[in-house]
């Protein structure tokens, strides 16, 4: 709902002229030479603190420039924001998310950064090319990434010593998937896998990437890969797998759904393997230290399927009276060591990769944490392009793409049928929203 919320709002906005030369001004520069920065962001009361020690240190070192704060909780954030876009008086710094950026850059919201990063004011050395570059709309640098999250699949290190079986390697095949899956079963009578490829497209897209195609068209309308083949070879592997007890059935999923995340296979020893972002092992490591990261299964002769998702953008207004000055604060807060200090990954995994290097070797995070930024690493170097935003509708396909997988688990479809099925749903979804 609260997606949902935001999404129309921001579908409102975009039907709402701008006025690009708004008379209300979004930064205020005092007789004494002291220039205020408004800033808005979403987030908890945490992160709340943290952007204020930001500020506060940003100011004690340069003591003429002040800020004004905005924080918000996720509900209304963008409905307050497109009104204040409407009328030209949006702040000059905007935490943006990936799925609104491309509607406030289309209505010409938000400053071109590449101005800031030729002149040398805005420091992008650090952030790879596929990560930056999916801010990167009708050529303009309309938000640099903040942060970024990369799929990822977590092991029970204790699971798979239980079953003596190696933690595979990086360049371990679908095909060493399912036999470790399968021994796994077969060893110790756990789950190889203990998930069910439901919940939403993002690892089916890891596959349709890995045999160079996309999950969604350029122009978003409909599915972007044309082979159904991908599909059918896609939910035949896990069909195969539950009917070997090597994965959960729809009912044993059910019932882990309900238990929650802290009581799942894979954080009891119940399970080998599942699917997750990064930040997994970070998120239950109060209750099992023995989960750490493999990058997933690659496709013999496939190309690269993963990619870095942008956590969340710094984006300025367009109609900021002092776009050098928020584009140095930004660049401070992505590279130095002083804010990255104060912040603590409170944002996500760092966007530079200097910058996770130096938080890795602070000895300041957690083991969990450095294990987050190493694999972040790790998977930076064989990653491809990072994804456009999602099409309007997604929701609406995941739960398509859903239906067509429970159709085969339940015996109540073929692949073929499925994969034809979901096929006809989806480009239906997206044709109508896009």
């Amino acid at each position: 709902m609260k997606k949902l919320t935001a999404l129309l709002l921001a579908i409102l906005f975009v039907a709402i002229p701008l006025f690009a030369n708004g008379s209300t001004e979004t930064t205020t520069a005092k007789d004494d030479g002291t220039i205020t920065l408004k800033a808005t962001w979403w987030g908890g009361q945490g992160r709340h603190e943290i952007t204020q020690k930001l500020f506060d240190k940003y100011s004690e070192l340069h003591p003429e420039i002040k800020f004004e704060g905005t924080p918000s909780n996720w509900d209304g954030y963008f409905g307050k924001l497109s009104t204040q876009a409407a009328s030209g008086s949006m702040p000059d710094i905007v935490q943006m998310d990936y799925l609104y950026i491309a509607t406030y850059a289309n209505n010409n919201s938000l400053a071109d950064l590449n101005t800031y990063v030729n002149s040398g004011i805005l420091d992008v050395s650090g952030i790879e090319d596929t990560l930056l570059s999916s801010a990167e709309i009708n050529g303009k640098l309309q938000g640099v990434v903040a942060s970024t999250s990369i799929i990822a699949i977590p092991y029970n290190e204790n699971v798979l010593k239980e079953a003596g079986i190696d933690v595979p390697t990086q360049d371990w095949t679908w095909d060493d998937f399912i036999a470790i899956c399968k021994a796994v079963k077969d060893k110790t009578g756990k789950y190889g896998f203990g998930l069910i490829p439901g919940g939403d497209t993002n690892f089916f897209n890891y596959f349709v990437r890995q045999h160079g195609q996309s999950l969604f068209s350029e122009d978003k309308k409909s599915l972007g890969y044309s082979d159904d083949q991908i599909f059918v070879d896609w939910i035949t592997m896990w069909k195969d797998l539950m009917d070997y007890g090597a994965i959960p059935t729809p009912d044993e999923y059910q019932a882990i759904e309900v238990a929650g995340t802290d009581s799942s296979p894979i954080v009891t020893d119940g399970a080998a393997f599942i699917q997750e972002w990064n930040n997994f092992p970070k998120k239950v490591a109060s209750k099992n230290s023995a989960i750490k990261l493999l990058t997933p299964p690659t496709l013999e002769g496939g190309e690269a399927g993963l990619w870095m998702k942008p956590g969340m953008f710094f984006s300025i207004s367009a109609n900021s009276k002092h776009p050098e000055e928020a584009a140095a604060f930004i660049s401070w807060v992505l590279n130095s060591e002083e804010a990255n200090d104060i912040m603590m990954a409170e944002r996500g995994t760092p966007s530079p990769a200097p910058v996770r290097e130096y938080m890795s070797a602070s000895g300041k995070l957690s083991d969990k944490e450095v294990e987050m930024f190493e694999y972040t690493d790790v998977a930076a170097k064989i990653a491809g392009p990072s994804l456009p935003p999602d099409p309007q509708g997604v929701a609406e396909v995941n739960t398509a793409y859903d239906e067509a997988v429970y159709s085969v688990l339940y015996g109540m479809s073929t692949p073929e049928k499925a994969a034809a099925t979901f096929r006809t749903k989806a480009n239906e979804i997206l044709s109508r929203n896009n």
